[in-house]
């Protein structure tokens, strides 16, 4: 007889036994500092309390002080006016010094990736209109971040039909515009229609220049771009 989805897990597929939770303290406590240097390259006050980690960031500053006396991380000055309590590795410190000798150039990420500075490690900036508008850029899920040289140039809300800028450099915004087109000409994300940006209409706007030089095309709605 032919096994079927409703059957018991004993007449088919592969089974192994998941390993049992440690529960030690300390060994979970040395687990989360190495996911934590992993996953930010430069561990900081900020993005630990993004994480919402038990004991917070005077947990895991002791266990990331025991791995810079055994060698296993690095402490310093890494990233600018985050004080010395930033942790990283002898790899990631290299690849820093590297990046520093030249342009990092434009890349459009989610609000949420670990890779954003922007609201954990740094704090967001201000744009001229965000009070205004009621907009206001966050770690939120589904929004997009387009940085150019690691400066937050663009926060597109959730959808794409709202964007911020933080910056009037035309430069620095058609980089931005390339970078945040490029992600539907990859297929990364199906389709944007930006319908305002910093709380008003689109159209007529240097975003909405800067965007059609990007691939978006005009629309009564807004400037959209999609899959072909």
């Amino acid at each position: 007889t032919l096994p079927t989805r409703t059957g018991p897990p004993t007449v088919g597929g592969r089974w192994a036994l998941v390993p049992e939770v440690d529960t030690d303290p300390t060994v979970r406590a040395h687990a989360t500092a190495e996911i934590l240097l992993e996953r930010y390259g430069v561990v900081t006050r900020g993005s630990v309390m993004d994480e919402g980690i038990p004991g917070g960031f005077g947990g895991v500053y002791k266990v990331l002080t025991g791995f810079e006396d055994s060698g296993r991380a690095r402490r310093g000055y890494f990233v600018d006016s985050l004080g010395g309590a930033q942790f990283s590795t002898s790899d990631v410190v290299d690849r820093l010094r590297s990046e520093s000798e030249r342009s990092l150039g434009a890349v459009a990420l989610a609000a949420t990736d670990p890779a954003n500075p922007y609201g954990a490690a740094l704090p967001w900036p201000k744009s001229e209109i965000e009070g205004a508008s009621g907009h206001r850029p966050g770690r939120k899920a589904g929004a997009l971040v387009v940085l150019v040289d690691g400066h937050l140039v663009l926060f597109v809300e959730r959808g794409g039909k709202s964007i911020l800028t933080f910056t009037a450099d035309r430069d620095a915004l058609s980089a931005a515009g390339a970078a945040l087109g490029s992600l539907v000409t990859t297929r990364s994300v199906d389709r944007l229609l930006v319908e305002r940006t910093d709380g008003e209409d689109i159209h007529g706007t240097v975003l909405a220049s800067v965007l059609a030089e990007s691939g978006f095309t005009a629309t009564p709605r807004g400037l959209r771009i999609r899959v072909t």
